[in-house]
């Protein structure tokens, strides 16, 4: 059975990309990181997949702010497809994904979002979840569709939001069970495509 083929976009420091790269070096996760791509130049991701000898590639992301400008996203897409990839995961990517991306890779394409989806969508969510006096976040691995963190759901992890607490107390917590879930996710994926064969 080959490995399933990975190809990983971010924009900041990778911590997703790290917990779901260690899992396949201690071998608890049949697949290959074929191909990191980061819309930010200086971005931790970048130097963190090298450090794994992972081929790591920057794409300028042009003029828009959200989004990929339509010239860069196909180059994203040629780039994964060059590198054989088979499952997009988005760690990290502050951008929404578009069209090329979505018609390349329909179906393919999972996400990892600090809230319990549909709560709290978009930015800093854990923020939002503080502002809104929620008793409890958590995170959410989903597929991705058109919409902003809309795409049907896969796996849920529940954080309690503690008295005292602050964004960042929450977030690292969150973020502790990101790192459990996202690879156990992938792991998942691996096996319904071993039932398929």
């Amino acid at each position: 059975m080959e490995k399933l083929r990975l190809g990983v976009l971010g924009s900041g420091k990778g911590s997703n990309y790290r917990a779901i790269q260690e899992a396949i070096l201690r071998g608890e996760l049949e697949a290959e990181t074929r191909l990191v791509i980061s819309d930010v130049e200086t971005a931790g991701i970048l130097g963190l997949a090298r450090g794994y000898g992972v081929r790591a590639e920057y794409v300028a992301p042009g003029r828009y702010r959200t989004k990929l400008e339509p010239e860069a996203e196909e180059r994203v897409v040629k780039l994964l497809s060059e590198a054989g990839v088979e499952l997009v995961v988005l760690a990290g990517y502050m951008r929404l994904v578009k069209e090329p991306l979505l018609e390349a890779f329909g179906g393919r394409i999972i996400n990892i979002h600090p809230s319990l989806l549909p709560a709290f969508p978009g930015l800093e969510a854990w923020k939002q979840a503080l502002a809104a006096g929620a008793v409890e976040t958590g995170c959410t691995v989903h597929y991705v569709d058109r919409g902003m963190d809309t795409g049907p759901i896969i796996a849920q992890r529940r954080v309690p939001v503690l008295a005292g607490d602050t964004p960042e107390t929450l977030h690292a917590r969150i973020q502790v069970q990101e790192h459990e879930v996202y690879p156990e996710v992938v792991r998942g994926i691996v096996a319904g495509r071993r039932g398929n064969d």
